[in-house]
C-alpha cells in the first residue's frame, strides 16, 4: 500500500475547463486533487483556449436549461473569488423562420422553466437590429441571460482557484499508462501516482487512454475554424451598440454562431457550428479543402445577412469539438471499473455547462448521489457499445 502521502483522493486527467471544474469541486471538499496536463499551460491544442465563448439558457432540452440555472451561480461565485469579470449579459438573439420547429421548442422550453425571454417579429427585428439583413423574414427570440463568457480568463482564474484551495497542478506531463484496481495507478512521462478514483477529461485523447481500458467511445474529433470580421465601421456590431450574441437556425445543415466585438478590436466572432474530421495530434497541419468549404459558407452568410461587416476573415483560428452522435455529454463511470469517471463529447457547447459538470463528475468520482438526471449522459445509450467493447 502506498503511504499516504503518495495516495491521491483523485487523479483528474485533462486541464481543459472540464477537467478544472471537476479538480475545483474535489478541493473545495478537501479532497486530494491532482489535476494532470500533457501541455504545458496555457495552451491551445484543445478546446478550451481562446478568448471568448456564448453563455445562454436557451436550449433545446429542459435538462441543459435546468443546470445552466445552477452554472450561473457557479460562475457568478468563481468571478467573485478571482475578483475579475469573467461574464458579460449582452443576451442572446435566436433567429429563424417562425414555422422553424427548432425555435419553437427552444421557446417552450424558455417557458416552461421560467426563462425571461422576448419573441421579436421581423418588423421588431429590423427596428432593433437594423444592421441584420433579414433575407426570409426572420423572427427572434431573446434570451435575456445570455452573454459572454472570457474562456481564456475564467480557465487561468479556475486553474489558479485549483492551487488555492490546495489541488495540485501538473502540467507537461503525458499519461501514458493507467492500471485499474482498488487503487488506481497512473504513470505518466514523469512517474507514477496512485488515487482512489481517477476522472479522465481528456477532450480529444479520450479514446487513446480508454482503448487499453477495454472501451472506446462512439467519439468523432472535428476541427473548427473560428473566424473574425472586419467591422466597416468600428463599433457597429460591439457590445458598447448593445449588440447581443446571436445563434441563426435553419440556413444550413448546421446553425451559425456569433459574439459582439471585443476580443480583437473592430472584429466580430461568427462562425459555423460544425468542422471536418480531425487527428488531435495534427490539428495545425494545411487545412484540408472541406476546411475552406466552411469558411465559404461563412463568409456567402456574412455578406448577406451582415452588411456592416466585410466578408472576408480578418483573422482565422482552430477549435477542437469531440462530438458525440447525440451531441450530448458522456458523464459516466466506466461500465467495469466504477472508479473510474469519464467526461467527455463536449460537441462544442461543454463551456458554459462546465460548473455544473465539473460537479457531477466529483460525485461520481466519490460515489455521491449524483445532483442531476445523468440518463441523458449515460454511455449504454450508445446500443453499439456492447459486451464485445468491455
Amino acid at each position: 500500500m502506498a503511504a499516504q502521502k503518495d495516495l491521491w483522493d483523485a487523479i483528474v486527467i485533462g486541464a481543459g475547463i472540464q477537467g478544472c471544474f471537476t479538480a475545483y469541486h474535489l478541493a473545495k471538499h478537501r479532497k486530494r486533487v491532482l489535476l494532470l496536463e500533457q501541455f504545458f499551460l496555457p495552451h491551445s491544442r484543445g478546446s478550451s483556449h481562446g478568448q471568448s465563448r456564448i453563455i445562454r439558457k436557451a436550449y433545446l432540452e429542459d435538462f441543459y436549461t435546468q443546470m445552466m440555472h445552477e452554472c450561473y451561480q457557479i460562475w457568478a461565485q468563481l468571478e467573485h473569488e478571482a475578483g475579475t469579470q469573467l461574464h458579460r449579459q449582452t443576451g442572446l438573439l435566436l433567429l429563424g423562420m417562425k414555422e422553424n420547429q427548432e425555435l419553437k421548442t427552444i421557446q417552450a422550453t424558455l417557458s416552461r422553466q421560467r426563462v425571461e425571454h422576448q419573441c421579436l417579429s421581423s418588423e421588431e427585428l429590423k427596428q432593433r437590429f437594423p444592421n441584420i439583413r433579414l433575407t426570409r423574414g426572420e423572427v427572434g427570440l431573446l434570451d435575456n441571460s445570455g452573454g459572454v463568457l472570457y474562456a481564456y480568463k475564467a480557465l487561468r482564474a479556475l486553474q489558479d482557484a485549483v492551487r488555492q484551495l490546495g489541488g495540485i497542478v501538473h502540467d507537461g506531463e503525458k499519461v501514458v499508462e493507467i492500471n485499474p484496481g482498488l487503487l488506481v495507478k497512473v504513470k505518466t512521462t514523469t512517474r507514477s501516482y496512485q488515487a482512489k478514483s481517477l476522472v479522465i477529461t481528456a477532450g480529444p485523447w479520450t479514446n487513446q487512454l480508454l482503448r487499453p481500458l477495454g472501451i472506446e467511445l462512439p467519439l468523432q474529433t472535428l476541427r473548427i475554424n473560428v473566424c473574425y470580421w472586419r467591422e466597416r465601421v468600428p463599433g457597429s456590431y460591439g457590445v458598447s451598440q448593445a449588440f447581443p450574441c446571436f445563434l441563426w437556425l435553419g440556413l444550413y445543415p448546421h446553425h451559425l454562431y456569433g459574439l459582439p466585438a471585443g476580443e480583437y478590436p473592430g472584429l466580430m466572432k461568427v462562425s459555423y457550428h460544425h468542422g471536418n474530421h480531425a487527428d488531435p495530434e495534427e490539428r495545425d497541419c494545411p487545412t484540408a479543402r472541406a476546411d475552406i468549404r466552411d469558411v465559404q459558407i461563412v463568409s456567402s452568410f456574412v455578406r448577406d445577412h451582415f452588411p456592416d461587416l466585410k466578408p472576408e476573415p480578418a483573422v482565422m483560428e482552430s477549435c477542437m469539438y469531440t462530438n458525440t452522435p447525440d451531441e450530448h455529454f458522456i458523464l459516466d463511470r466506466h461500465p467495469k471499473y466504477d472508479n473510474i469517471v469519464i467526461g467527455a463529447g463536449f460537441s462544442g457547447h461543454g463551456f458554459k455547462l462546465a460548473p455544473v459538470v465539473g460537479k457531477i463528475l466529483y460525485e461520481l468520482s466519490m460515489k455521491l448521489t449524483p445532483s442531476y438526471d445523468l440518463a441523458p449522459f449515460r454511455i449504454s445509450r450508445f446500443p453499439s457499445l456492447g459486451k464485445a467493447h468491455l
